[in-house]
């Protein structure tokens, strides 16, 4: 599903260039739930970008589902993003003039969906949420905005489903029902899951975990 070679991600910052990412190497296979972890400061947010073709590297390559999404351009890459790739943010990115269920509906109207609503009804229901889908974000706890996130992330069915601290900004309890959540998508839609969390307690749920620390893969187990 996923390969990445020599990749590398260098940054200006306060007058000095930053190794981001140094010569980062790994496969996931189609299906498999991967966490990436490792300290604050790690990279492991900025692989999770790369991986879904928000930025674009310094050196190296990302193959998603056989396409070398650093050949494409930006055209072609938000088409690739919009068919293949769901994302998950720790802060949800709501639209916060819109409902629970007009949030999920966004991705599938702009695909054209006519039955966007339908369908954004029976999401917020897979996620448990069926009973605050004419609730704006504020009206919902952060668990429930993170519910509709999810809901929102799934909507086109991508094969790959990717996640930054999701739990990030909520208790630890709230926190668990969202990772059993996504978890629970990987298995029953069968899509690849790479999640990146700095807490080794939620990385325990991956099939695999690769752990960089400033900028390289230390460990993947």
């Amino acid at each position: 599903m996923i390969r990445v070679a020599a990749l590398s991600m260098r940054l200006a910052s306060g007058g000095r260039v930053v190794d981001v990412l140094t010569d980062v190497s790994l496969a996931v296979p189609a299906g498999q739930f991967l966490a990436i972890a490792g300290p604050s400061g790690s990279g492991k947010s900025t692989l999770l970008g790369l991986l879904a073709g928000l930025d674009q590297p310094t050196a190296g390559r990302v193959e998603v589902a056989g396409v070398d999404i650093t050949a494409l351009d930006e055209d072609d890459l938000a088409r690739f993003r919009r068919d293949h790739v769901g994302y998950v943010f720790q802060s949800y990115h709501l639209i916060p003039t819109l409902t629970a269920s007009e949030n999920v509906a966004v991705p599938l109207e702009l695909a054209g969906r006519r039955d966007a609503a339908e369908r954004a009804q029976a999401l917020l229901a897979e996620v448990g949420l069926a009973e605050r889908a004419h609730h704006y974000p504020v009206q919902l706890s952060g668990g429930e905005q993170q519910r509709v996130a999810v809901a929102r992330a799934i909507a086109l069915a991508p094969p790959l489903l990717l996640a930054d601290e999701p739990t990030g900004n909520l208790d630890s309890a709230t926190g668990k029902q969202i990772i059993d959540l996504l978890v629970g998508v990987n298995r029953r839609r069968g899509c690849t899951l790479v999640l990146v969390t700095h807490d080794p307690a939620l990385a325990a749920h991956a099939d695999r975990v690769v752990t960089l620390r400033d900028g390289r893969v230390v460990s993947d187990e």
